[in-house]
C-alpha cells in the first residue's frame, strides 16, 4: 500500500530526469528556429534527443550537430533515392535488410563484405544509405535503433572497400545518423581483415567504436553474445545461428518497391509523378517535390 521511501526516490529521479529531458529538447527547438516542411517532419523530439544523446546533452554541440545533417538531408536527399537508382548495388545481396529482427525488435541489416559486385564509389554509399532510411522506416513503434551483422564469407583484399568510401560511410553514420546503431557484429573476419579495422578505426569515434563487436563461433562469450541479441531459430547459419540466409533480388526488390510508397506517405512526397520500379531506369528520374514548397 505505502511505496517505500527508495522506491519514491528513485521514481522522483526519473520524473526530474524525464523533465529535465524534455527541457532540453525543448531548448534546442528553440535554437534551431523556424524549419522546412521536410526539417520539421525529421525535427521529431525522438529525434532531437538523440542528437542531444550523442553530443552528452549539450544543446549548442546538438544544434550545430543537426543543422549539419539537415544540410547534408537538403543536398543528398536521403529520402528520395529510388530502389531502381541503387538495385543493381544490391543484386548479390551484398547489403540487405534482415526479413527478422533481434530481440528488441530493432530492424537488423545484413552487409556480406565477400559478395561485392561493383567498384565501390558513390552510388554503393547511396546504396547503404538508402538501406539505413529503409531500416529506419521499418522499426517498431518505440524503437530507434538498427543491428548490423557483417558476414566474412569469401572476403578478400579484392572485394575490400577503399578506406575512403568507408570513411564517408561512417561519416555519414556518426553525423547524421547519430545514435541509429544499436550494435554492429563482425563475424568471424579474416586476419587480412585487420590491418583495414586498424585503418577505419581511426574514423570512429569511441561511442561508436564500442557498438562494433567480434565475434569468433569458437568462443565461448562470442556465441552467448549472439544469443543474447538473437533468436537462434531466425539468425542465419553464417553467424552461427539455425536459418538460411538467401537473398532474392527480386523478391527484394519488390519489397522495397512497397516500402517507397509507405515512405512518400511519411515524407509527403507526391508519387503520382513519380514512376517506381522492380528493376534500373534507363533514363534519369525526376526527384518528386514535396507537397508543401517549402525551402
Amino acid at each position: 500500500m505505502f511505496r517505500s521511501k527508495k522506491h519514491s526516490q528513485s521514481h522522483n529521479h526519473r520524473d526530474n530526469d524525464s523533465t529535465q529531458e524534455d527541457g532540453k529538447i525543448n531548448e534546442l527547438r528553440a535554437a534551431l528556429g523556424p524549419l522546412s516542411s521536410r526539417s520539421s517532419k525529421y525535427c521529431t523530439d525522438a529525434c532531437l534527443r538523440r542528437y542531444l544523446i550523442a553530443r552528452n546533452w549539450n544543446v549548442e554541440k546538438a544544434r550545430k550537430m543537426l543543422e549539419e545533417t539537415l544540410k547534408w538531408r537538403a543536398a543528398y536527399k536521403p529520402e528520395e533515392i529510388r530502389w531502381h537508382e541503387v538495385a543493381f548495388e544490391g543484386e548479390t545481396g551484398k547489403v540487405s535488410r534482415a526479413n527478422f529482427c533481434d530481440r528488441q525488435g530493432r530492424s537488423v541489416l545484413i552487409m556480406r563484405p565477400g559478395m561485392q559486385n561493383t567498384t565501390p564509389s558513390e552510388v554503393s554509399v547511396r546504396h547503404l544509405v538508402y538501406l539505413l532510411e529503409n531500416a529506419i522506416l521499418n522499426l517498431v513503434e518505440g524503437q530507434e535503433q538498427m543491428c548490423w551483422l557483417i558476414d566474412f564469407t569469401g572476403f578478400t583484399m579484392k572485394t575490400n572497400v577503399s578506406v575512403k568510401i568507408a570513411s564517408d560511410v561512417i561519416n555519414i553514420l556518426q553525423n547524421h545518423y547519430p545514435e541509429r546503431l544499436a550494435v554492429a557484429f563482425l563475424y568471424n573476419p579474416p586476419k587480412i581483415f585487420q590491418a583495414f579495422w586498424k585503418a577505419i578505426k581511426y574514423f570512429l569515434d569511441p561511442k561508436t567504436s564500442q557498438k562494433v563487436k567480434f565475434v569468433n563461433p569458437k568462443d565461448k562469450g562470442s556465441v552467448e553474445l549472439m544469443k543474447s541479441y538473437f533468436d537462434m531459430e531466425n539468425l542465419p547459419s553464417v553467424f552461427g545461428g539455425k536459418a538460411t540466409l538467401e537473398y532474392d533480388h527480386q523478391q527484394f526488390s519488390q519489397m522495397m518497391a512497397q516500402d517507397e510508397l509507405k515512405a512518400a506517405q511519411v515524407w509527403g512526397l507526391d508519387e503520382k509523378a513519380h514512376h517506381i520500379t522492380n528493376g534500373p531506369s534507363s533514363g534519369p528520374e525526376v526527384a518528386p517535390e514535396p507537397i508543401t514548397a517549402t525551402n
